[in-house]
């Protein structure tokens, strides 16, 4: 990923009417019923099927590609759930995806899927997650490369079907979002999605991350939301990023994470919840850090200190979710270096940062 920013989390099918309406979650009743309902697509090549995931959750992305397995890690750095990063073309003009755009890890039970079915064992779940920085800037971001939106709307369900997983992120910045073809195809794609998934009695909630500034989203993001609402997708929640703004400016990380936040739920009344209360808006709304020095540098830094003190400001503002970029930076082996993918650049014992986080899984509302 290089920079992560921000979440749509929207939902299909059944719950989708209710989360755009700024009800909340459906009823338990309504959500087994779901999730007890037969896929005719799953068939044999699935995972069992995971859960409705909690009102309230941390979930931090991790590279794929530079860990080892997935439902060690999550056990041994006590991170319930994971966002998987990033499904994504081989190359511009496909519309097939692949774990990091790799040819030899498709779509199928054989990749991640008994690692899957080991952290649901132990009450957790994924996340897939589409796009991220590298695909964002060579088209291969699924709705950039391909310009088939029933195939777009395609390739999502048979994630979810093959995984039967709950929830998508897609982690759309850089290229994509000047990209407004493949931002419209992208909403008219989850149109389609909510649409199959109501057919099927599924529930599926789509996650958008976008960028942020300390004020809420940036003009480019924005234009997401307009498109989302232009499309009628429901959307049912934004999570910003809130690191790598890159102005030049010393920031703290907390604040400049509460500001953004209280932007965005101006902004999503402005676009695609102009009826939601601030309280239930609030519930449709997360946040994903970076742990450590981020890719500017020492002047956008997250410490453990301050982790700590971010969840306590998420848990009592009743966010949905909080994340941070990335799971496997999670140790203290590198102090003074920014922007690592393998490393937090700060002093911290390992797995500090899950920890923190982690404490969000258990605040009850």
């Amino acid at each position: 990923m290089h920079m992560k920013r921000s979440i749509f989390a929207v939902a299909l099918g059944v719950a989708s009417t209710a989360l755009a309406l700024g009800l909340g979650p459906i009823p338990a009743a309504a959500a087994a019923a779901v999730q007890t309902a037969p896929s005719s697509a799953a068939g044999s090549g699935s995972v069992h099927r995971g859960l409705p995931l909690a009102p309230h959750i941390s979930a931090p992305y991790i590279d794929v590609t530079a860990v080892g397995d997935l439902a060690t890690l999550s056990a041994t750095s006590g991170s319930k759930y994971l966002t998987l990063a990033f499904l994504q073309t081989e190359a511009q003009g496909s519309c097939t995806v692949y774990w990091a755009g790799d040819t030899s890890k498709p779509v199928s039970v054989s990749t991640y899927g008994a690692q899957i079915a080991q952290i649901r064992k132990r009450g957790g779940d994924v996340i897939p997650s589409f796009g991220g920085y590298s695909a964002d800037t060579t088209n291969t971001e699924i709705a950039d490369s391909c310009t088939d939106v029933h195939k777009i709307a395609q390739a999502y369900e048979r994630v979810i079907t093959t995984y039967n997983v709950t929830r998508l992120d897609f982690d759309i910045e850089a290229d994509s979002l000047s990209n407004p073809a493949g931002v419209d195809r992208r909403n008219k794609a989850i149109l389609e999605v909510e649409k199959w998934a109501a057919s099927h009695r599924r529930l599926v909630e789509i996650v958008y991350t976008l960028p942020s500034t300390p004020q809420g989203l940036a003009p480019s993001g924005l234009a997401v939301l307009q498109s989302a609402a232009k499309n009628r997708a429901p959307v049912a929640g934004v999570n910003i990023m809130t690191f790598d703004y890159w102005d030049g400016q010393t920031h703290d990380m907390v604040k400049d994470a509460e500001t953004a936040a209280t932007g965005l739920l101006a902004q999503m009344k402005q676009t695609i919840a102009p009826r939601s209360s601030n309280a239930s808006l609030w519930r449709r709304i997360g946040v994903t850090q970076m742990n450590g020095i981020d890719d500017f540098g020492t002047e956008e830094t997250l410490t453990v200190a301050q982790a700590g003190e971010f969840i306590a400001w998420a848990s009592a503002h009743k966010l949905g979710a909080v994340s941070f970029w990335a799971l496997q930076r999670d140790n203290g082996s590198c102090p003074g270096v920014k922007g690592s993918n393998v490393c937090s650049g700060v002093a911290q014992s390992d797995w500090a940062f899950s920890r923190a986080f982690a404490a969000f899984n258990s605040w009850w509302y």
